[in-house]
């Protein structure tokens, strides 16, 4: 009887965990909204749904490794080296090129293969992932300064600034580009055997193996699938920017990684979902807004960001399952 009881407390706590994002979120917009009416006007929307865009898009990435028990580092690294071969491929005041939207693949695609090499490097070199993926993200920023010698590319491609700038039904493309990445991040999540092989290595990895799931291979194509989705994050910068630098990437790390935890994925890996991600994009997009709407100065908006991700975490975090905290 008492066992049972146990497990109904932890599943009613489970199920409060799960709904506890969506209700700060909420609170967040009515709070705001009360202090700061211009909060709900059309403008601001517009200004937080663009803001939100590629924030969505390097989350659907950073979810499915913290899913894994993991965790990515090169989130500024890649973002970084995809905008300046993003920028370096369309018309522009550094090369000749003019691939136009063709430079978006070519992105995507270098930012796959860091992934790769993120995961390739983890796996077989058995390197923990947050000092792996540390090393390349420095890297990748490396990459990228050596590539410009520190210089900034200038976009002249109107079409390509179009994926941020342009506008369908009032919304920006980026935002709808971003609505899809997060759909094909629930397929994969769903509806294929990837999306279940990472539940089961997050949640207990030797038994994951035990079942017959492929562990190794599995954790190389989340890296790169999370590369993947950086490229594109990287893409969609130069976009709107509308340049090329190695300093692209500054800030994005902090904002992915808090926006997942935030959301309610568990760093300890098996729990959440890019769903989940999507309201904790949403949380720290809004706070942020509404800061700036209150006239909050920068350095405090950055304590409450920084305290928010602390007490997100030790709420998220199943200890029953530690041993000992890392």
């Amino acid at each position: 009887m008492a066992s049972g009881s146990l497990a109904g407390q932890r599943n009613r706590f489970a199920r409060w965990r799960g709904l506890a994002p969506v209700g700060v979120l909420v609170l967040l917009c009515v709070v705001i909204t009360v202090i700061s009416p211009n909060f709900l006007s059309f403008s601001n929307l517009v200004r937080l749904l663009s803001g939100a865009a590629i924030p969505l898009v390097l989350v659907m990435g950073a979810t499915f490794v913290i899913l894994m028990g993991s965790i990515d580092l090169s989130v500024e690294g890649v973002v970084a080296l995809a905008a300046v071969i993003t920028s370096m491929l369309v018309l522009n005041d550094f090369t000749s090129a003019d691939l136009g939207l063709l430079a978006v693949p070519v992105a995507v695609v270098a930012g796959g293969c860091i992934g790769f090499v993120n995961g390739f490097v983890h796996v077989r070199l058995k390197i923990p992932s947050f000092m792996a993926t540390l090393g390349f993200g420095f890297a990748g920023v490396g990459v990228a300064t050596a590539i410009l010698g520190g210089f900034t590319v200038r976009i002249a491609d109107r079409g390509f600034r179009e994926l941020a700038l342009g506008r369908f039904l009032d919304v920006p493309f980026s935002v709808w580009l971003a609505g899809m990445a997060v759909l094909v991040a629930w397929v994969i999540q769903e509806r294929t055997r990837l999306g279940r092989w990472v539940y089961a290595i997050g949640t207990d990895e030797v038994t994951a193996k035990h079942a017959g799931v492929p562990v190794e291979r599995t954790r190389i194509l989340v890296f790169t699938l999370a590369g993947l989705f950086y490229g594109l994050g990287g893409a969609l910068a130069a976009a709107q920017l509308g340049q090329g630098h190695a300093l692209m990437g500054t800030g994005r790390l902090f904002t992915t990684i808090t926006a997942v935890v935030v959301g309610g994925t568990a760093l300890s890996g098996g729990v959440g979902s890019v769903l989940n991600s999507v309201i904790g994009v949403g949380i720290v997009i809004v706070l942020t807004n509404g800061m700036v709407l209150m006239g909050i100065p920068p350095y405090v908006q950055q304590g409450v960001q920084g305290l928010m991700i602390i007490v997100a975490v030790a709420l998220a975090l199943d200890r029953s399952r530690l041993v000992v905290v890392k």
